[in-house]
């Protein structure tokens, strides 16, 4: 039997390390954490120096069993979680539950000094045998400091979710929750989406003139100004008057400057830049990326060569990179690519203030591993992401790219005197260095972009050029675009949000929860996510505060490093904590009984409509609605609130672009169900993916010839969280929402009118107007005539293989006839 234990989190990981240690080691996995808080209680003692009562994890009773069963036997026990701080807390708690005996297993001499430890920690960031055998040459004690850091953060996030999100529950609905940094993501979505939307758009023109000289190509330069000044053109009528002046001017070449500009080439990888670039080039999500970089990291089978870990710890904010790796990059670069793209010394990247230097940025283990020669070992998504990672380490030790760059400033000298300023910037690649290998993805194009689009003829001071054409062009300044998920974790990085670790939960709880909705790739706070985000930044100003909890998460790294102590820096903030809490106890809007009035006038009773808040979000309803009075008016109708504005230039872009499944990167196709439309991915039955239509992408509105009953514009058919509604097309001003009354009293109350609707799952049913008071609903379209066989009050249109016939909807009662369309027909025959 093995005489040592090893114990990772995962089966794969224990399967590559069991291969590097051989017989005399027993590898096993404790699936993830084994002890966290209890789910029934608070588990954190806010008056005794926040005690914490860590319970094991309900179904993890027969992992604990199974290693408390091999650790019985062993001389050693090796705790190998990730090198993070949920892995130091993992081990902590790990040698809580297997050590009886203080962690100590006496050796036969009696002084301390020659105790053996029992219990040892060891961590590597990368899982190859070198690693791994290293790790165990050099076994540790558990940071203590690591795991301080951890229960700071879980134990901040345990105050503030168990006891902010029973006040939400209270105040808004059940099963909504707060938590500490996805409050502050949120929030993030929230001010975006209402910059967007109260952003005031301003009219602006460009000028190019296209011009030649004596040798092609011609080209196109735009105006900047009169003279040395520079000048905006913000009208039409400006535009047309310096496009007059400038029909006869004499155009003349003011100045050429030239020079060589250099693009370094980028750092390695850090978990949020390869999240960001993961998202832009392969369209994968954050949480998509993450889960095939850990099986990456942790062990693919190669054939031969079995089970081989093939990236560094991917949870890391560091850009650093061992010597050993540097020295092995290098020789592959001088080998593959020649001297002149090995830079003389390797180069280095400097590192944010806050990173942590005992990690390495994410890199291959072997950059002679290239991934063409593994690419038949590897599933499709995992050969895109290691492609990546290789491509970005090795084009990191390459040598700059170089341009020639030629900037010319021109002037266009008039009849009257005056001289218009034109400028034109061209590049041309000079020498390809790293780009040769990985050129860094962007969210948009740039200058560079517009410089290498521009092929300059060679040009002089003094020299004539020949105007061809004047490009007036009318343009509006753009509101700042939505975040998608690669935007929103790097404004999280730069302003100090969460961590590396943490980036995949915040994007995966904020969307989970419904607080925020993808349309074509971009976040859209729903109303619900609005509602929240208003209610807690109100209510709890300095806990999600954008700063205050950038300076929670520095105070985490002073634990991490052994400056603070945890229950210091939980005093703190628990101070702010409580009187926050005890504020918003007392002043938090109970939305549920919100009922704020409005310009809207009843459909029904022509009495002002009030917005109140329901189940689903909320919606109009008759200011003279009383529950306890039947004879009050029950109109109710949608509110279309949360429609996000179609006319940003972000939303258009969405509607004309294809749409990529978030797990794989393949096309997302339109598709048809039992339930109706819906998107799925072009890789089935690879992926599975699926989503709904009003998930995501938008579904573009369709006009009407209707006018509007309240303002005259068109009505629309527009979609929402359930469907098809018909509103006003002038949303938000007119705020009209058409009811599909079928013209059938409802056969319940008397007092209601037959309404269709539509189901969450597509489906079309017709219910009651005077709902939630009636709660008549039938699955078949009602018709106001009495059944003759049994006098049930109405009588229903169904669709039958048949065809379709009229029926009664008494299930007792077999009356039935086809419907008029059949009967028709029949007797023609």
């Amino acid at each position: 039997m093995p005489k040592e234990l090893v114990i990772v989190e995962s089966p794969a990981k224990a399967k590559t390390i069991q291969k590097y240690l051989g017989k005399g080691f027993s590898v096993e996995a404790s699936l993830g954490h084994v002890k966290d808080l209890p789910k029934s209680t608070l588990g954190v003692d806010t008056n005794e120096n926040f005690a914490t009562d860590y319970v094991v994890i309900p179904g993890k009773e027969k992992v604990l069993a199974k290693l408390k069963k091999v650790a019985a036997g062993a001389d050693s026990i090796y705790l190998a979680p990730d090198p993070d701080r949920e892995g130091e807390a993992i081990a902590a708690h790990l040698a809580e539950e297997l050590d009886s005996n203080g962690g100590v297993k006496k050796t036969k001499k009696k002084t301390d000094a020659n105790s053996v430890p029992r219990i040892q920690r060891v961590t590597f960031n990368e899982i190859t045998k070198r690693a791994v055998q290293a790790a165990f040459e050099h076994p540790r004690a558990i940071d203590q400091n690591l795991v301080d850091a951890q229960q700071a953060r879980r134990v901040l996030d345990r105050l503030v979710g168990y006891q902010v999100s029973p006040l939400l529950w209270d105040k808004v609905r059940r099963g909504l929750s707060a938590g500490r940094v996805q409050t502050v993501a949120l929030r993030l979505i929230v001010e975006r989406e209402r910059e967007i939307k109260a952003f005031e758009k301003k009219e602006y023109w460009t000028m190019d003139a296209h011009l030649a000289a004596n040798k092609p190509p011609a080209f196109d330069a735009r105006f900047l100004g009169k003279g040395e000044e520079k000048i905006e053109i913000n009208s039409g009528e400006e535009a047309e008057k310096i496009r007059t002046a400038l029909e006869t001017a004499d155009w003349i070449v003011r100045s050429v400057d030239r020079k060589e500009r250099r693009r370094n080439a980028a750092p390695p990888f850090t978990t949020s830049k390869l999240q960001q670039d993961a998202s832009r080039k392969l369209r994968f999500s954050v949480k998509r990326t993450m889960i095939i970089a850990q099986r990456l990291y942790e062990g693919v089978e190669l054939g031969d060569e079995g089970q081989i870990g093939l990236i560094t710890y991917m949870r890391t904010d560091s850009t650093r990179v061992a010597p050993e790796a540097i020295g092995e990059v290098r020789e592959y670069v001088g080998k593959e690519y020649g001297p002149n793209y090995l830079p003389e010394t390797p180069n280095t990247f400097k590192e944010k203030k806050e990173a942590q230097a005992a990690h390495e940025a994410i890199r291959p283990t072997s950059a002679m591993r290239h991934p063409d020669s593994i690419k038949q070992y590897l599933k499709e998504d995992e050969y895109k992401v290691y492609k990546l990672i290789w491509q970005r380490f090795v084009a990191s030790q390459i040598n700059p790219a170089v341009f020639d760059q030629t900037t010319v400033d021109i002037d266009a000298k008039t009849k009257t005197g005056d001289a218009f300023w034109f400028r034109v910037t061209g590049s041309v690649l000079k020498f390809d260095g790293f780009l040769r290998v990985y050129e860094e993805s962007k969210e948009g194009k740039d200058e560079e972009d517009e410089e290498l689009k521009h092929k300059l003829p060679t040009l002089e001071a003094g020299q004539k050029l020949t105007l061809k054409e004047l490009k007036p062009e009318q343009h509006f300044t753009e509101p700042p675009p939505r975040y998608n998920e690669a935007s929103l974790v790097k404004e999280l990085e730069e302003r100090g949000i969460g961590r590396p670790s943490t980036y995949a939960a915040i994007l995966g709880t904020i969307q989970e929860r419904q607080y925020v909705q993808k349309v074509g790739g971009k976040f859209t706070p729903t109303e619900i996510g609005l509602v929240v985000t208003d209610l807690l930044v109100e209510n709890f100003r300095d806990i999600f505060d954008v700063q205050y909890t950038a300076r929670l998460e520095e105070e985490l790294d002073e634990i991490e490093e052994g400056k603070e102590k945890w229950t210091d820096a939980l005093a703190e903030f628990y101070k702010k904590f409580q009187k926050d809490l005890k504020y918003a106890e007392k002043h938090m809007e109970n939305i549920k009984r919100m009922e704020k009035p409005t310009d809207e006038k009843c459909e029904r009773c022509g009495a002002p409509l009030v917005i109140k808040w329901g189940k689903h979000g909320s919606f109009y309803a008759c200011s003279t609605y009383d529950k306890d009075d039947p004879n009050t008016c029950t109109f109710t109708k949608e509110n279309p609130i949360n429609l996000p504005d179609l006319d940003s230039a972000d939303m258009q872009e969405t509607g004309a672009q294809e749409e990529y499944c978030e797990n794989c990167g393949r096309v997302m196709v339109l598709k048809r169900g039992r339930f109706g439309q819906f998107m799925a991915c072009t890789g089935y039955p690879d992926c599975k993916t699926t989503r709904r239509l009003d998930q995501g992408k938008r579904v573009p509105d369709i006009p009407l010839d209707e006018p509007c009953p309240k303002c005259g514009r068109n009505l629309m058919i527009r979609h929402g969280r359930f469907g098809e509604f018909t509103a006003c097309s002038g949303y938000p001003e007119c705020k009209y929402v058409k009811q599909n009354f079928i013209g059938v009293k409802c056969p319940d109350c008397k007092d209601g009118e037959l309404v269709e609707k539509r189901a969450r799952k597509g489906n079309t049913f017709y219910g009651c107007s005077n709902y939630p008071k009636c709660k008549f609903t039938s699955a078949h379209k009602p018709i106001a005539e009495k059944c003759s066989k049994c006098g049930s009050e109405y009588l229903v249109e169904k669709n039958l293989k048949a065809g379709p016939v009229i029926a009664c909807p008494n299930k007792e009662c077999d009356y039935e006839r086809p419907a008029p369309a059949v009967e028709a027909a029949s007797t023609s025959a």
